[in-house]
């Protein structure tokens, strides 16, 4: 059996004795794009130097396509490629000669493989410009350009649709999505655009103070609805919600109770309501959205 494309074992990070990441765990495969979203000072940062080798875990393991970050760090590291904030490149040459000067320092990289992803992110007409004249969106084109060079298995990107226009931010979505799909390439992606992370990522992992509070995919999230109802008796509503289908329910305020219900389920929840007696004034469904669900769980902390 193939191992995962990375693997994330109890992972952990101490700064001056205090605990900064607390035993993270995260796998991720071929083909996946997860979005790995937190408020400011969650730890994202802090996991991607791990995991890329830029700092040392305090405990736990980061596996690479089956190869040990701490044990066999260039066969772990021959798979990956990065974009740690902004990508570096010459700005006096070319996109061809900087694409060029990387290849020439290793000898895996033919010019049929410059070539090809020069065409993977559309370059193909300013290539040979000057990177000085290149837009923002361009030059983040040419740094996955460069992350590419090395045919990678897991690409990572740190907030990679900083200070793009919308029309760039979409353009650079369906790059991704494409890498992924046709190259079959892992993405690890860190961002704080909530509406972006649900239309680019398969799945999220939310990390709040350290820790993962919750991993879900995109489609199952936006299969779930939040409830609310008003009736006459909030505590049995609440109970039989428990004892039948395990949904927690909040107590909001007066005859007013909230709760996630899965797609296809409230109209059964409605009837079980009134044949068991509940006297049922309104139930509103809202879909859930990423953002809904990231405010529960991180408790309205900042994002960035």
């Amino acid at each position: 059996m193939q191992p995962p494309v990375l693997e994330l074992v109890d992972l952990k990070k101490n700064i001056k004795n205090k605990e900064i990441i607390r035993g993270i765990n995260l796998t991720l495969g071929p083909a996946e794009i997860l979005g790995f979203l937190g408020p400011n000072g969650a730890g994202k940062t802090t996991t991607i130097r791990m995991i890329v080798g830029l700092i040392r875990p305090t405990a736990g393991s980061v596996k690479i396509c089956g190869y040990s970050i701490a044990d066999d760090f260039i066969r772990a590291m021959s798979n990956v490629g990065c974009i740690i904030e902004s990508p570096e490149m010459y700005k006096f040459l070319s996109g061809m000669e900087n694409l060029r000067q990387l290849s020439n320092m290793d000898k895996r990289i033919t010019r049929q493989r410059v070539d090809e992803v020069v065409e993977l992110v559309g370059l193909q007409k300013r290539i040979e410009d000057k990177v000085s004249t290149y837009s923002l969106g361009m030059r983040q084109r040419l740094g996955i350009a460069q992350a590419l060079l090395c045919r990678p298995k897991l690409l990572i990107l740190d907030e990679p649709v900083n200070g793009l226009d919308p029309a760039g931010i979409t353009e650079f979505r369906n790059l991704i999505r494409r890498l992924a799909h046709e190259e079959e390439m892992a993405i690890f992606v860190s961002s704080h655009l909530l509406s972006e992370a649900q239309l680019m990522c398969d799945q999220v992992a939310i990390i709040r103070q350290g820790s993962i509070v919750k991993t879900a995919t995109v489609k199952d999230i936006l299969n779930t609805e939040t409830v609310e109802w008003r009736l006459d008796n909030p505590v049995k509503a609440a109970r039989l919600l428990k004892e039948k289908w395990g949904i927690e329910a909040l107590r909001e305020n007066g005859n007013t109770i909230t709760a996630a219900v899965g797609e296809n389920r409230l109209e059964l929840i409605n009837q079980v309501f009134v044949n068991e007696g509940i006297e049922l004034r309104y139930s509103i469904p809202r879909q859930n959205t990423l953002e809904d669900m990231f405010l529960d769980l991180t408790e309205g902390d900042e994002i960035a």
